[in-house]
């Protein structure tokens, strides 16, 4: 399994939004923008999603609307796993669940996505690693998904993404 990890497009400000919960906060228009940009490069070295798990919090949720109109025909979860805070435990329980697919994509947010990252390959939450908002990266499970057994084939930044896409 392949699993493509994808951080949220750019959302209004924390500080100024006054939509209420944070939950709802959505993404900007220069966000959507961006990423349906992003999406076309990410299609040249992704060309087909099995799946398509989102945050249930909006902004998530709008990012992985336009990587599914880029994917036709993906299924798509909402998945609360990626939620902000979730525990990485929890995340390899749910995506070990999603071995009949190849690539599985995620949808979600800083800093959880990438202690997942980190757990997924190598077996701990401290990283180096920091996705971009638009940002992505694909992890390979050459076996069972599980702490420590992925490995980091790539990670692109939302710019790379662009450019790649043209």
């Amino acid at each position: 399994m392949q699993l493509l990890v994808i951080r949220h497009a750019i959302a209004e400000d924390r500080e100024t939004f006054t939509g209420g919960d944070d939950a709802e906060r959505p993404l900007t228009t220069k966000g959507r923008r961006r990423m349906q940009a992003g999406v076309r490069g990410l299609k040249t070295v992704v060309r087909k999603i099995d799946l398509l798990a989102s945050s249930p919090l909006l902004r998530a949720r709008q990012t992985a609307d336009i990587v599914a109109r880029a994917y036709r025909r993906v299924p798509r979860v909402e998945v609360a796993e990626l939620s902000p805070g979730a525990a990485p435990e929890v995340f390899v329980g749910w995506l070990a669940g999603q071995a009949e697919h190849q690539v599985v994509a995620a949808v979600g947010h800083e800093p959880t996505l990438s202690e997942f990252v980190s757990w997924l390959i190598a077996g701990r939450t401290e990283s180096g690693l920091e996705l971009k908002k638009g940002g992505t990266c694909l992890v390979d499970f050459p076996g069972p998904v599980a702490a420590g057994k992925g490995v980091l084939q790539w990670v692109l930044t939302p710019g790379q993404l662009r450019k790649l896409g043209g």
